[in-house]
């Protein structure tokens, strides 16, 4: 069973980059780069569709951005 804390905050991702391994074609590389660094995350093909089709449908369901007075 994982313990670990999760913060009640998050880190917002500056930039971010896809690609794939030459050696393993079979993967996705996604690359999230933050305040505090790179992260690098292996997805299948399964998982990559799967997580642009949940960022999708959360996307559409966000708020608009608070305007400024």
């Amino acid at each position: 069973m994982n313990t670990s804390k999760r913060s009640t905050s998050a880190d917002f991702v500056r930039s971010f980059a896809t690609g794939w391994p030459e050696q393993e074609p079979h993967i996705m590389v996604l690359s999230l780069t933050t305040d505090k660094g790179v992260q690098d995350f292996a997805l299948t093909k399964e998982q990559a569709l799967l997580v642009a089709k949940t960022m999708k449908e959360t996307a559409a369901r966000l708020a608009r951005p608070k305007q400024e007075s």
